[in-house]
């Protein structure tokens, strides 16, 4: 059995667009789009993380509205469980070094962008519920 790695990522909705950021150079799922957040930490609440993933790459602030359903991913070796929250913005961040690019999309923009696995299944439910 692989292991689960519990990341959590931020549905940021503000005036209409959606919040995106895409990978660094490096690394899996390499210059691919994701909603932004990351793995959960001994002792730290999903809200918790993801407050200090955004505050940490991207300088954000956000508040957060709801809880979202969860969506597995299977990679080779390891699964994800991404934890998602919808979010609404408090404090706009700054490119981090973690990526190359951010940007805000309305929900059509968001279906051509190149999107890291784990983060399609929750991009085409985001999608739908605000077309």
């Amino acid at each position: 059995m692989s292991a689960i790695l519990r990341v959590t990522c931020a549905v940021i909705y503000d005036q209409g667009r959606v919040f995106a950021a895409r990978r660094g150079p490096s690394g899996q799922q390499a210059l691919k789009w994701e909603f932004p957040g990351g793995k959960i930490e001994a002792g730290e609440t999903e809200e918790e993380c993801l407050h200090r993933e955004l505050a940490e790459e991207l300088q954000m602030k956000v508040h957060i509205i709801a809880r979202l359903q969860s969506f597995v991913h299977d990679y080779p070796g390891f699964t994800i469980e991404l934890l998602p929250f919808f979010c609404r913005l408090l404090k706009p961040g700054h490119l981090a070094l973690e990526h190359t690019n951010t940007g805000w999309f309305t929900p059509v923009e968001l279906m051509g962008l190149d999107w890291a696995e784990a983060d399609v299944a929750l991009m085409e439910y985001v999608v739908m519920g605000l077309l």
